[in-house]
């Protein structure tokens, strides 16, 4: 049965305990007990046959929950004459199973909201036209017109001038963000500015929005072992609810008293807090940019002790920065930096794409360039406003220019260099570095306040690389020169210590996302690899989100204990008060409907987490 059906059910059943419970009320007060009764036990009947039929199938897959002690409570009621009781019971339960599907549907706003949104066309330049065509028809390279308010229905990069995005709906961030040319563009963003063209980088299939709706969906099909363990719990209160009302019966000799027991267990917090809270969290975690693929990485990453982060991508930003410019002879700093951009612009290595944006950020108007031939792997030449030049490695420009003047190499572990040649001679050389996450201390120590009691660096780089990066961290460790298996022993070995958190973003570090307890993945560049395998996927290039997600998740189980706690502490209370007679049906019927609605309630206090 979909959702909507169910939705519909739950709704009928309670208009009719409602209706029936309202109408026997009616003609009790005109004084037709009778009339009264058979009304009653009407509006009972539906829901007491809806009831058996879910106990059934619950009996049928292996599950045995506390439907049993509503149904026995329902039927005990009409049986000893108790049928306002049965009544009060019937909307009770039937209430319950209502607010329990609305707190849920509440609960899964935030995730339902990305599958909403799945655009279903796109619009592609064709022939110096518009057309409209399927998702599926996208490929890499394919030139898209995007509307103001239409969202990107593929990751590419912008082709126009600039474009301003909403990533509201992905990263939880209300501020619009201005991409200039060639800014990458995450599919699922909302054009909030003018149209722009966009160049398709990816299919719509592989696209990271078409990702995050297989993972939303998967995360809402999902059961955590705290709600498996609640499960079994409930069986041992169902024993000691029929032990506790066939013990009142047995000593008392009075069967109302086993009726009373039975209202007051039924339903039982510990089956309504626990799903409630974790599908709470979840929805507040993609509110955050934060994607969790289910219930059960939820609990696991709220356990979390020990946090492997890889290096390139992760603890770096994994885009090489320009960090500092020389120049020889008459050639200013900026003129090295127009040239080498400039020629640079004809190619796709990740130096040479740096280089271009920091030209661009510091608002250099880049010519375009001529006579190109480019070496893969080494470098370029080619004309630059009639200037013949050459942007590469030293040894490539030193073997086109003479070498006279250029440095042969650099100490700086962990940076590259470019050298540049104008005119046949050196010019100069700029510096490119992968560069330390801003604010990388400072999120290290919240994690650590966040509970979080060993941080590892592992990395395939060299050590003296490692070192270098990672210096002035408060890290309990650096692994260098790994191998991917050896990155996954390090993950097994630190089991020791409690539950591991793997952070990674490359198709290396898959093998150890999917061995750790939690792996988490780069999603906003990192590869499909890497995010197939991770429990976890950050929608956003921000490392600052893993201490959202993980406040959110110890928040949201933490809510769950509680309400798990003071709900069962409270019906156990009730259920001892009935069976030594304080307690009549009706009252437990009311006194547990008010602690069923305050734990649902408390539990969705976790869509208020505060990151």
């Amino acid at each position: 049965m979909n959702l909507f059906l169910h939705d519909r059910l739950n709704s009928g059943l309670l208009f009719i305990a409602i209706a029936g419970l309202v109408g026997g009320l009616g003609f009790s007060l005109y004084g037709m007990p009778a009339a009264a009764t058979v009304v009653w036990s009407a509006g009972v009947a539906p829901v007491l046959v809806a009831l058996i039929v879910e106990i059934v199938k619950s009996l049928w897959r292996g599950e045995v929950g506390l439907d049993i002690v509503a149904a026995l409570s329902m039927s005990a009621a009409l049986f000893f004459g108790e049928s306002l009781a049965a009544a009060v019971v019937a909307v009770m339960y039937s209430g319950g199973t209502f607010l329990e599907s609305y707190a849920a549907g509440r609960a899964r706003l935030e995730m339902s909201a990305l599958l909403e949104r799945v655009p279903r066309t796109a619009t592609l330049h064709r022939n110096g036209a518009l057309e409209e065509i399927a998702l599926d028809a996208i490929k890499p390279g394919d030139l898209l017109l995007i509307r103001q308010g239409d969202v990107a229905p593929v990751d590419g990069t912008v082709a126009s001038d600039r474009a301003m995005l909403d990533q509201s709906a992905l990263t939880g961030e209300s501020m619009p963000v201005r991409l200039d040319r060639g800014g990458e563009v995450m599919s699922g963003s909302t054009n909030a500015g003018e149209a722009f063209d966009l160049t398709a980088s990816r299919p719509a299939k592989d696209s990271t929005y078409a990702g995050i709706v297989r993972l939303v969906e998967a995360a809402q099909k999902s059961k955590a072992p705290m709600a498996r363990l609640a499960d079994r719990y409930s069986l041992v209160f169902l024993a000691v609810t029929i032990a506790l009302a066939f013990a009142a019966w047995w000593f008392t000799g009075d069967p109302v008293r086993a009726v009373a027991v039975l209202v007051v267990a039924t339903p039982c917090p510990l089956i309504l807090a626990v799903p409630v809270a974790l599908v709470a969290g979840l929805s507040r975690a993609a509110h955050f940019g934060v994607l969790i693929k289910g219930a059960k990485p939820l609990e696991a990453m709220a356990q979390v002790r020990t946090l492997i982060l890889d290096k390139t991508g992760t603890l770096t930003d994994g885009r090489p920065q320009l960090v500092a410019i020389e120049s020889y002879g008459a050639l200013s700093e900026d003129e090295v930096l127009y040239f080498a951009a400039a020629l640079d612009q004809a190619s796709k290595h990740p130096i040479a794409q740096g280089l271009v944006t920091a030209a661009v950020a510091r608002g250099v108007v880049l010519p375009v360039p001529a006579d190109l031939v480019e070496t893969p792997g080494e470098g370029l030449s080619g004309s630059i406003d009639g200037h013949p030049v050459v942007v590469g490695g030293v040894g490539f420009v030193a073997g086109r220019a003479g070498g006279s003047g250029t440095p042969t190499e650099l100490t700086e572990p962990g940076a590259v260099v470019v050298a540049l040649a104008v005119d046949g001679k050196p010019a100069g050389r700029l510096v490119m570095a992968d560069a330390l996450r801003t604010g990388m201390a400072e999120l290290l120590s919240d994690l650590r306040r966040e509970g979080v009691d060993r941080i590892l660096l592992a990395t395939g780089d060299r050590r003296a690389v490692a070192d270098a990066v990672t210096e002035g961290l408060d890290l309990d460790g650096v692994r260098a020169d790994l191998t991917p298996d050896q990155k996954v022993l390090l993950v097994l070995t630190e089991r020791k210590n409690g539950p591991v958190m793997m952070v990674g973003d490359g198709v290396n570090d898959a093998p150890a996302l999917a061995a750790a307890d939690i792996g988490v993945a780069m999603g906003a560049r990192g590869a499909a690899a890497s995010a197939e395998a991770a429990d976890v996927v950050l929608l956003v290039d921000h490392l600052d989100r893993l201490l959202a997600g993980l406040k959110v998740a110890r928040g949201s189980r933490r809510i769950a204990v509680q309400s798990v706690i003071a709900g069962i502490g409270l019906s156990i209370a009730g259920m001892i008060a009935a069976a030594l007679g304080y307690i009549t049906p009706v009252q437990g019927a009311i006194l547990q409907e008010a602690i069923d609605v305050a734990v649902i309630l408390n539990a969705l206090r976790a869509l208020r987490l505060k990151a």
